[in-house]
């Protein structure tokens, strides 16, 4: 049985438990321009339980009749069609469908509306994900309202609409033996990128060449690509926290800040490294670098298990209201400084999110209104930074346009952590040493 089915089969003891049918459709293919689609990626929690990445498929799982019953899975998928498969590439195709990913049945989508209805009459309640697809949610409401129309006629209709994943997003929130594998292996994808990245850094290089190098690392190690677009921001360009342009030339005596992450076998890694265009820091920029440092590496050392997770924000804030009022960008004492906020024009966005098959993965982050204690087997970043308005004519002039923002990727384990992308350089000495090793070979 692999990871998929054992997903599978965990969630649907949960839905027997609940007497919960669920319908979990995939993504459909999205138009880019014209007639040009984007790259198609499969929905997450479709993925989870199929490990199946063909676009317009759903599955169905009907809950067991007693409780030690798992129940059944049926996938609606597209049927083989050689012509189309000419054209668009291949396809499973519905007879081939139970054996090869382990569902028990398997129809055409073509039939999806005609045969939905006849296998979820009797099932008292049904789990739908509403507002993910339009289209879709309106053929879902059409269904519903024809099954309850039908009552009269002796068929039972479903009495209650469950929307919303709670179950199976507190399942992934929860990483198996297996996921984490597969996570550490996307984490050293992103370590060959981000050393890539540090090693062809130099004045003149533009901004695209270098997200272009880390995608191609992506590729070239087997990664589906980026997790998300890639932050590739030099100078004063840092500043945007979600800088995507990636078209400008970069200058010595600049910061280049990357956050770029690979995506393999649609988990995530979501990482940010900052280092000099020149190879060398200025002493403005590793006065700043080092507040950054300092409190990323508190901030890190907080994560285990029982600590709750808003902890790891509160150490990293202490950690850069200390920095800042030590360089006399605010003023202290630091409760004062977060009381009244000094500091959010230099940090204006959280430390930690949940880390998965999405970047910003599902799971809560509070139990009955406390935040929640870490456990095992949860990944999650931590990415404090410093970011100086280039305009800001409140500091000294040293320190406008400067960008620092360092992010690693944290699995908590049973005793404490494990960094999964600590391979990536991120002291002074190493970041040089990572950078500086570009120079050499430029001048070869």
């Amino acid at each position: 049985m692999n990871l998929y089915q054992q997903n599978r089969k965990r969630f649907q003891t949960l839905m027997t438990l609940d007497e919960c049918a669920a319908i979990l459709p995939t993504n459909t293919v999205k138009m880019r321009n014209h007639d040009c689609d984007y790259r198609f990626r499969p929905d997450s929690d479709f993925w989870y339980l199929t490990g199946f990445e063909e676009p317009g498929c759903l599955l169905l799982l009907l809950p067991g009749k007693d409780d030690d019953e798992v129940g059944k899975s049926i996938l609606f998928l597209r049927d083989s069609d050689k012509l189309m498969e000419i054209w668009n590439g291949r396809r499973l195709g519905v007879e081939a469908a139970p054996e090869a990913l382990g569902v028990d049945e398997a129809y055409d989508i073509e039939d999806l509306w005609t045969k939905l209805p006849e296998l979820l009459t009797g099932q008292p309640r049904l789990l739908y994900r509403l507002g993910m697809d339009d289209a879709m949610d309106l053929r879902f409401n059409h269904m519903v309202k024809g099954l309850r129309g039908r009552a009269r006629k002796g068929t039972e209709p479903p009495v209650e609409i469950v929307d919303g994943h709670h179950s199976l997003h507190e399942m992934r929130l929860h990483k198996s033996a297996e996921e984490i594998e597969l996570m550490r292996k996307s984490a050293a994808i992103t370590t060959e990128a981000h050393l890539a990245a540090m090693a062809a850094t130099r004045d003149g290089v533009n901004e695209y060449e270098i997200d272009a190098l880390i995608d191609y690392t992506f590729r070239r190690n087997g990664a589906n690509g980026q997790a998300y677009s890639s932050i590739v921001a030099g100078g004063a360009n840092a500043c945007i926290l979600h800088y995507v342009e990636n078209n400008q030339p970069l200058k010595d005596g600049d910061l280049l800040l990357i956050d770029a992450g690979a995506e393999y076998q649609c988990y995530a890694t979501d990482v940010t490294r900052t280092f000099p265009v020149s190879g060398t820091f200025s002493e403005p920029q590793r006065a700043l670098y080092e507040v950054v440092l300092s409190a990323q590496e508190a901030a890190v050392a907080a994560v285990k298990p029982g600590a709750p997770t808003d902890s790891i924000h509160t150490v990293a804030l202490n950690g850069l209201v200390d920095g800042l009022i030590e360089l006399g960008l605010i003023e202290g004492p630091r409760e004062k400084a977060i009381q009244e906020k000094t500091f959010s024009e230099f940090f204006m966005h959280g430390t930690s999110h949940w880390l998965g098959l999405d970047v910003h993965d599902c799971g809560s982050y509070a139990d009955e209104g406390e935040s929640r204690p870490l456990e095992p087997g949860m990944v999650l970043t931590v990415e404090p930074g410093l970011y100086v308005d280039p305009n800001n004519d409140k500091v000294d002039a040293k320190w406008r346009g400067l960008g620092v923002r360092i992010e690693d990727d944290i699995l908590v384990t049973e005793s404490g952590n494990e960094n999964l992308t600590v391979a990536i350089p991120k002291s002074i000495e190493a970041v040089e040493a990572a950078c500086q090793a570009n120079l050499q070979g430029s001048h070869a």
